[in-house]
């Protein structure tokens, strides 16, 4: 019997658990690869999830109902074709498939692999605990085989002892303090391999802890708040960030929206200021390529794609969908694809490609009066724009007629760019945010 692991997904970096909605096979029931077998929620997406295989499902380890964090198995596949199927093993409690709470992380970026196939000689069956135990996240077990380590071994402080990825790291760590050569004997120490780097940049974030005082009022960060908390802390710890501003004059898109309002609302559309802006940001981000590219270890990676992400507030809580390839939409079907997007998102109602693969963002604290911010850039990008409260302001312009300045009452927003100075030089992001405005300032009718 060839046993395939079917593990609770990734549907997002921020997003640590999820819900089994509904099994949309039984035990016994042959699959297809890529067939859906089981329906998962979780707090912003909900997806249907295919068979890693094709085969037979021979196990149900997450009943319907039951909320697990990622990487947890939640159902088994036999990928040999004729094997009968095997009896349904009773799910686990609540909370035993529960790993530590730094899983999230563990499991973003690395494939979720099967467990090691099962012995076919007889073996006495298996506690729900031994089973948990075994079926570490697929990071620990590959922790564990780069440095040659029995994860049996290892003394888990999880649930029903299952190995955590900090337990493995502590294994390791332990292990070269003991064979540590006398400083004078010491080998020259080797290139960081990449798991390596991303322990030690992506790894877990340890928090400074306060005295609360007697009117205080204590609560633990619930799972996306904390995850949200570690990867700003990555974000800043990795990048040095860098902000330039510049105020935006919106005369002219306020003109076109007078102008076209009718229009667009026969249409069925709003164009907001958003809208306009994303619109000019996907056309530039193609004449500054260094705006939409990354950093990968001694490499730039030139995004390929112009892939906006419009940051939406959940009230809670904040998501960031993507339109992709942004760049090839009209105005009109920019403004379609953040209402769209928008609107699914404050529904819980998007799917796993629309919160991956940004490679610019947008973020808009202004629709709330905030004058301006300087946002954090968010990871696997070089830069993000903030855009700040749209208001009434009196400025000097002078008149085109008799070229004297006078004063007037003018539409106005500082915007923010934050970028990553590894690769965005200082007169680089100058030249892209001067142009944002121009583009912005002199809007074409045709966009």
């Amino acid at each position: 019997m060839s046993r395939i692991d079917v593990p609770m997904p990734q549907m997002g970096e921020s997003i640590a658990e999820g819900t089994v909605s509904r099994w949309l096979k039984a035990v016994g029931d042959p699959v297809e690869m890529d067939e859906p077998i089981l329906e998962i929620s979780t707090d912003k997406v909900d997806a249907e999830i295919p068979s890693p295989t094709g085969g037979v499902l021979v196990e149900i380890t997450v009943a319907e109902g039951e909320t697990v964090e990622v990487g947890t198995i939640v159902g088994v596949v036999d990928s040999e074709a004729g094997v009968a199927a095997e009896p349904a093993a009773a799910p686990p409690p609540p909370d035993a498939a529960s790993a530590d709470e730094g899983v999230a992380e563990e499991v973003a970026g690395d494939e979720v692999a099967g467990a090691p196939a099962a012995p076919t000689d007889p073996a006495p069956p298996e506690t729900g605990e031994e089973r948990l135990r075994r079926r570490s996240t697929p990071v620990v077990r590959r922790i564990a085989a780069e440095h040659g380590v029995d994860i049996a071994r290892v003394s888990g402080s999880g649930h029903a002892g299952r190995v955590t990825k900090q337990d493995i790291l502590n294994f390791i760590e332990a292990r070269k303090d003991e064979a540590a050569p006398a400083p004078e004997e010491a080998a020259p120490s080797a290139p960081m391999e990449a798991s390596d780097l991303w322990t030690a940049f992506y790894g877990e974030v340890r928090n400074p802890e306060f005295r609360a005082r007697a009117a205080d009022r204590v609560e633990p960060m619930d799972k996306i708040r904390r995850l949200t908390a570690d990867h700003m802390v990555v974000a800043k710890r990795v990048a040095p960030h860098v902000h330039s501003f510049i105020e935006v004059d919106f005369t002219r898109i306020d003109e076109l929206r007078r102008q076209k309002r009718e229009d667009w609302k026969a249409r069925g559309v709003r164009v907001s200021y958003t809208a306009f802006i994303a619109w000019a940001c996907a056309r530039l981000l193609r004449a500054y390529p260094m705006v939409n590219s990354c950093v990968s270890g001694r490499s730039v990676i030139y995004r390929g794609n112009v892939n906006l992400g419009i940051a939406v507030d959940l009230n809670p809580g904040l998501i960031v969908p993507v339109i992709h390839d942004a760049d090839e939409f009209s105005l009109v079907g920019i403004a379609r694809r953040i209402a769209d997007l928008a609107a699914r998102a404050r529904a819980r109602r998007l799917d796993p490609g629309d919160i991956q693969s940004a490679t610019f963002s947008l973020t808009n604290p202004g629709v709330l009066g905030t004058a301006v911010g300087m946002p954090i850039i968010p990871k696997g990008t070089a830069a993000i724009l903030g855009m700040g409260a749209i208001e009434k302001r009196v400025v000097v312009v002078t008149d085109p007629t008799s070229g004297q300045d006078a004063m007037a009452i003018r539409k106005r927003a500082l915007f923010s760019l934050g970028y990553d100075h590894r690769i965005v030089d200082g007169a680089d992001a100058a030249r892209f945010i001067a142009e944002l405005r121009s583009t912005l300032q002199e809007f074409p009718d045709d966009a």
